[in-house]
């Protein structure tokens, strides 16, 4: 996942990355990083936009943590019920 916008360019064996990641999973990790070696790419060469666009890479993943609601333990979690 991470060396996609590589391959798509034909640059893989010729550039090298390097990166400090923190906090998220394992996944949302690899993602970030792959947004960020494409826009390194278009900012090394505007060109290569429309074919990192075409495959996604450049569309950052707009998921973020849900915010907690009043009345309830977390985001969805409602205090447990008792009928009698």
């Amino acid at each position: 996942m991470i060396v996609e916008p590589l391959n798509i360019v034909e640059k893989a064996g010729k550039l090298d990355v390097t990166a400090k990641i923190i906090g998220g999973g394992v996944t949302g990790q690899a993602g970030a990083l792959r947004h960020g070696v494409a826009r390194a790419l278009v900012e090394m060469d505007e060109s290569l936009r429309t074919k990192l666009r075409s495959i996604g890479s450049l569309t950052r993943d707009p998921r973020i943590k849900e915010r907690k609601k009043y009345g309830l333990k977390r985001a969805r979690k409602a205090p447990q019920f008792t009928k009698r």
